[in-house]
């Protein structure tokens, strides 16, 4: 969880120009625009089983770490009074955050449990079903965070629709 949490950091702090931060933006709101909690799930799902390859999924859940900071950086290049948020306050603060942030961790460190039994040549039979335990964890843990996710992003909307123009 420590090592996610420093390469998205590390993400959130590097320098994105305005015209690729637009770029990112019109690309990322084609992507959302008619997202709903399954459409939240599936796309973490896509993001997080990768994660349980042996190697492989470290590198992964790496960089998709460090793509999550880059994507803060580009909102926050268009948004600067989002700089005054911390960006660590959004994983470990929001309850969706808190949960993808788990399971991802859970992901990545079973990929790394994984390619030590490989190197160290053990036999893999009992690692089989802690593994899929822990598939169905992440997988239970990005179901429930994406209607929670789907849920607050509805309410911060409905917020914002009843705010006065200003």
């Amino acid at each position: 969880m420590g090592l996610f949490a420093a390469v998205f950091q590390i993400g959130t702090m590097l320098e994105v120009s305005e015209e690729d931060a637009k770029l990112f933006m019109e690309e990322f709101e084609k992507l959302i625009e008619d997202i709903d909690a399954i459409g939240i799930f599936l796309h973490n799902t896509t993001l997080s089983l990768p994660m349980f390859i042996p190697g492989f999924g470290m590198a992964w859940g790496l960089f998709s770490a460090g793509s999550t900071g880059y994507a803060f950086a580009a909102i926050t290049t268009l948004a600067p009074e989002l700089k005054e948020i911390p960006p660590l306050a959004i994983l470990f603060l929001s309850p969706f955050g808190l949960m993808e942030i788990c399971a991802y961790s859970l992901a990545t460190s079973r990929s790394f449990i994984l390619i030590r039994a490989i190197i160290k040549k053990t036999d893999l039979n009992p690692f089989l079903k802690p593994t899929l335990i822990e598939i169905g964890i992440v997988v239970g843990l990005l179901l429930a965070g994406g209607f929670l996710e789907d849920y607050m992003i509805k309410m911060a909307q409905e917020e914002g629709l009843q705010m006065p123009n200003l």
